[in-house]
């Protein structure tokens, strides 16, 4: 599995999480979005649609029974009932990913920079885990240390 770091310097998250899923639903996959504030996944949600019109992302808020169906699911909960690969923790909290997921994709910002060190030391010692870190420079996510 491979875990990309992203910290958010200029973009706020649900700005980040429009780029990401993008790229994600380019190349073919399907994504589950991970916070516990539902406020933010509501904010997230209505940004997929509108960031970019003649393209938007169609997404739902998990608990209803068309979750399967969704390519970009956003829940509260580790939980891909939409077939996901992908999984994006957008509020800076780390949760542990099941086998299912071949990448995730983890936010952080400066108020949560100090547990998303825990975490990279603590993936560090697994051989089935890739980490790679990302930062905005310019409008555009580099890789850096």
């Amino acid at each position: 599995m491979r875990v990309d770091f992203y910290l958010l310097s200029t973009d706020p998250a649900p700005a980040a999480v429009a780029l990401l899923a993008r790229k994600v639903r380019e190349a073919g996959e399907r994504l589950l979005v991970v916070a516990d504030d539902l406020d933010l996944l509501e904010t997230i949600s209505t940004t997929l649609w509108e960031s970019a019109p003649e393209a938007f992302l169609a997404n739902g808020i998990a608990g209803d029974e068309h979750d399967a169906r969704q390519p970009i699911l956003l829940s509260g909960e580790v939980d891909p009932a939409n077939g996901a690969k992908f999984l994006l923790l957008a509020d800076g909290e780390w949760r542990e990913p099941s086998d299912l997921f071949t990448r995730v994709l983890f936010l952080f910002d400066d108020n949560s920079r100090a547990g998303a060190r825990q975490v990279w030391k603590a993936l560090e010692s697994r051989e089935s885990v890739e980490r790679k870190f990302w930062k905005q420079q310019g409008g555009r996510w580099v890789e850096g240390p």
